[in-house]
């Protein structure tokens, strides 16, 4: 019997190819591991209603942690457009399934190196070091969502909160709602993850991130569970600021930040910029983690058109891989995977097209794969 079990989800278009070149790293590392195939995506979307099947989240509960390649995620009405025709009408509502995998194994917490390998021609700056903590299951991100908007649901808005008569004359079939619901156990989990990692790491400063001068309660509730937090660790700082200044002054001085901390909608906007300084989605991996089970996914998008091309770049997956191998405990294996992708990219040979390369997304892999 393997020492592991992962759930192997290779999702939608270059998520097949972008695990198939995470394949050839993990095999040359010999890990002691089993590969369990689940079926998850558009296509399952499509032809059953449901993007995520009940029998892919059982297989998962026999794991000890699952790699995710990419998935496909369309508006609600071009998702109904697609559905199988025996099945519309039926009641099926298209929902994410990585925000699903995340809710239903409380993976709470979201974490995104994204780091300037030397050599990296795409870098914006060399020297960044940013690692974001997401709260990954509250939030803007939450779910509870309204549109047409029930009656009910109004009434009792406009019932305890003046500010809801101003949209009274829209019509409810003219108004949406998305909440923003946060607890105070989620702010201080997130923030409390961020600073022990701080702790572990030696970093001087976690940078807590949101908007409380106007999202004056949720925004509030983070910033105060923050400061609450801090104090168990007096050594290290904690910097607050606002979501709008924190994007300025992650293009104009991105060295001065190590950590940052934020809600669900707040992280995600933060990783796709803090990504861009260090090379792209490319170079973008992230790991869902709980208390006992995570998901491990790069951060780009399914890309259909390149599906099967072996043409994007597979770092962001190799990287996501090394951060499995850590949550593992298998430290050895992913540090010698982290200096093999940072050779390969200071060397500069061997490079996807994104990087003025001609390489396919496997001689990428190969060429890792010989590092180590």
């Amino acid at each position: 019997m393997a020492k592991y079990r992962i759930g192997w989800l290779p999702g939608d278009g270059v998520g097949n190819d972008v695990m198939d070149a995470a394949r050839i790293v993990l095999d040359t590392l010999k890990l002691d591991a089993d590969y369990i195939h689940g079926d998850i995506g558009w296509e399952f979307w499509k032809s059953e209603g449901d993007p995520l099947p009940q029998r892919t989240l059982d297989m998962l509960k026999t794991t000890d942690c699952a790699l995710f390649g990419a998935i496909t995620s369309k508006p609600k009405e071009e998702a109904d457009e697609e559905l199988d025709p025996t099945l519309k009408g039926k009641g099926y509502v298209y929902f994410s399934p990585i925000v699903r995998l995340r809710q239903t194994f409380n993976l709470h917490t979201n974490m995104r190196p994204c780091k300037a390998y030397p050599g990296n021609p795409l870098n914006y700056r060399d020297g960044i070091d940013i690692t974001i903590f997401r709260e990954n299951t509250e939030g803007m991100y939450g779910g509870v969502e309204f549109h047409p908007v029930p009656k009910e649901v109004y009434e009792v808005l406009d019932k305890h909160h003046p500010k809801m008569k101003k949209f009274k004359d829209a019509g409810l079939d003219n108004m949406a709602i998305s909440t923003r619901i946060m607890t105070r156990q989620a702010c201080r989990n997130i923030v409390t993850q961020a600073f022990e990692y701080a702790r572990e790491f030696g970093k001087k400063a976690v940078t807590v991130v949101d908007k409380p001068n106007v999202l004056r309660e949720t925004g509030g509730l983070m910033i105060r569970t923050a400061r609450e937090v801090a104090k168990n660790y007096p050594d290290i700082e904690l910097w607050e600021t606002n979501i709008d200044a924190q994007c300025m002054w992650l293009v104009k001085n991105p060295e001065n930040y190590e950590i940052l901390v934020a809600e669900n909608m707040f992280g995600d906007i933060l990783s796709d910029l803090s990504a861009q300084l260090v090379g792209g989605l490319g170079f973008a991996s992230s790991g869902n983690i709980g208390d006992n089970y995570a998901v491990f996914e790069p951060t780009h998008g399914s890309a259909p058109k390149y599906h099967g091309q072996y043409k994007v770049n597979p770092m962001a997956m190799l990287l996501t891989t090394k951060m499995m191998l850590d949550w593992l405990g298998e430290k050895d294996m992913a540090e010698r995977l982290e200096k093999a992708i940072a050779a390969v990219i200071s060397e500069g040979k061997v490079k996807t097209y994104d990087m003025g390369g001609s390489n396919t997304s496997l001689e990428v892999a190969r060429e890792v794969a010989s590092k180590l």
